[in-house]
């Protein structure tokens, strides 16, 4: 009895430090890395949007555990001298981005999309997608056509892998007023988590020096960034199984898809190689076997390229990469 007290106790002191922990470490994130553009209100939240440069509009949508300055130091620098606007969007939860009930769903998530872009004009846009972010990119173009030109995805995820690929501690964080307890040990242990991941993450290709501070990974641990990041990845797999079904009828813009042949995250077998199946007329899938999750970083250059020929209206063909893939 005495030590299941003691094990009471500890706990409760644990859960006390981390409720007194986790506020002072937003504060202190957030200092350090400030929002950076504008705020259109959406739902009742605010979605923060970065934009630069004047032209044909890009909007850029991150992936899982990020936010928009994902693109903001590697890829971003490449298009500066390209007559382009970039629309950077934290993703609803994200970043500085506020949450809204049923932003989990792929289709709310590219309803806030579209916002972003109808706040600057409403004039259709290449859409650039990470990963998660390449989901909600091509949900965009589903169900926003008219406002879409073309679309470029880097290591995306777009179909049901069927089971497995969420962690313990993000089913756990998804859980109601569990989670809640639980996110607030993120920003005891999740920082330092993140950065020994990197190398994985990018694996053969080198992780940039400066990632995780121009990322600003450590806003990912703020207690409802982290919720908001795990509802999201609990309720992947269901909102791809609807998703992927409209592919093969309804996707019918250009679609340029760079895959890392060493991805472990999504792996290309069940993402990148079924989208080109679904719909091989409109998709061309540009394999890197030099990759990993990351390629818009190394590879920046090269898909910096493939944004600004979709935005002068060019078509983009398999060939165009032959020196690329081998």
């Amino acid at each position: 009895m005495t030590a299941f007290r003691f094990s009471l106790a500890l706990m409760a002191l644990l859960s006390l430090s981390a409720c007194i922990t986790s506020p002072m470490y937003t504060s202190r994130v957030e200092a350090r890395y400030p929002p950076a553009g504008e705020f259109v209100s959406f739902e009742g939240e605010e979605l923060h949007v970065v934009r630069r440069g004047e032209g044909q509009p890009v909007l850029m949508i991150h992936g899982a555990s990020g936010n928009l300055r994902e693109f903001s130091f590697t890829l971003a620098p490449h298009l500066e001298d390209v007559p382009v606007e970039l629309i950077m969007v934290d993703r609803p939860g994200h970043g500085y981005s506020g949450r809204f009930g049923d932003a989990y769903e792929l289709g709310e998530q590219a309803r806030a999309m579209a916002a972003a872009v109808q706040a600057g004009g409403g004039e259709p846009v290449v859409v650039v997608g990470h990963s998660f972010g390449g989901a909600v990119a091509l949900r965009f173009a589903l169900d926003y056509p008219e406002l879409t030109r073309g679309v470029v995805l880097s290591a995306p995820v777009t179909h049901d892998w069927g089971s497995g690929g969420v962690t313990w501690y993000n089913k756990i964080a998804s859980i109601p007023a569990i989670g809640h307890a639980f996110s607030q040990f993120a920003p005891l242990v999740g920082p330092d988590i993140a950065r020994s991941s990197l190398e994985s993450l990018f694996s053969p290709a080198p992780v940039p020096e400066g990632y995780a501070e121009n990322l600003g990974v450590d806003l990912l641990f703020r207690p409802p960034n982290f919720r908001a990041n795990a509802h999201d990845l609990i309720n992947l797999r269901d909102e791809l199984s609807v998703q992927e079904a409209r592919y093969p009828r309804e996707l019918n813009v250009p679609v340029v898809l760079f895959s890392g042949t060493y991805d472990t995250v999504i792996k290309p077998s069940l993402h990148a190689a079924r989208l080109r199946r679904d719909a091989p007329d409109h998709v061309v899938l540009v394999p890197l076997d030099d990759e990993g999750h990351m390629p818009h970083h190394a590879k920046a250059a090269l898909i910096a390229e493939t944004i600004a020929r979709l935005a002068r209206g060019e078509s983009v063909q398999t060939s165009d990469f032959l020196n690329v893939t081998g």
